[in-house]
């Protein structure tokens, strides 16, 4: 007669279906946010003071999707104040490898990347010395709750020089979050409150 034993489960499998039903909640609640307008209106107010007082050089940031902030207006305002800027968009190689970034104007052509996320069509690889990084959620303490790829995370701990993490998210989405042994905090949250 065998001893029956149950199904042995990664000690962290708990954790990531926690995470999965947070991530899934705080997605119902970016996309049905009041005052969005008004909301995306003060996150931009704020974020490009932000980028002039960082000295950015190149700012890497990524194309809106699932009702994320956009950042493309206030990118290309900043770019229009010193022609020695660049901005540029990431682009997924392959899953499971961190993201390339290629320059990006308003004006450069774009084609569906991984995902069916646009990317720039055949521009040169950039090396950003910041990124705007959307949060799905944000803890008080500065880690972000992403979509689950892994990619950020990824990214940042490959890159030679670590660039300026500047978090982005609605206060809505401020969550307690226990960081993970492979998660990065934020150097800078900004929300429609405030940056910190």
């Amino acid at each position: 007669m065998s001893a029956h034993h149950p199904p042995s489960t990664p000690p962290d499998a708990g954790v990531e279906e926690d995470r999965r039903a947070l991530r899934a909640r705080l997605l119902a609640l970016r996309a049905a946010l009041p005052g969005r307008a008004g909301a995306d209106a003060r996150i931009a107010a704020i974020l490009l003071p932000l980028l002039e007082r960082l000295a950015v050089r190149c700012v890497g940031f990524y194309w809106p999707i699932q009702q994320e902030f956009d950042a493309r207006a206030v990118v290309a305002q900043w770019l229009t104040t010193d022609t020695g800027r660049c901005a540029a968009l990431p682009a997924v190689s392959r899953p499971g490898a961190p993201l390339d970034f290629h320059l990006w104007t308003p004006q450069t052509p774009m084609v569906k990347g991984h995902y069916g996320i646009p990317v720039p069509d055949g521009t040169a690889a950039a090396q950003p010395d910041a990124l705007l990084i959307p949060c799905v959620g944000f803890s008080p303490d500065k880690f972000r709750l992403g979509y689950g790829g892994g990619f950020y995370d990824r990214t940042l701990a490959a890159m030679p020089t670590p660039p300026v993490a500047i978090g982005i998210g609605f206060e809505a989405c401020r969550i307690a979050l226990q960081a993970q042994e492979h998660d990065l905090p934020m150097d800078w949250i900004v929300s429609e409150a405030g940056v910190f």
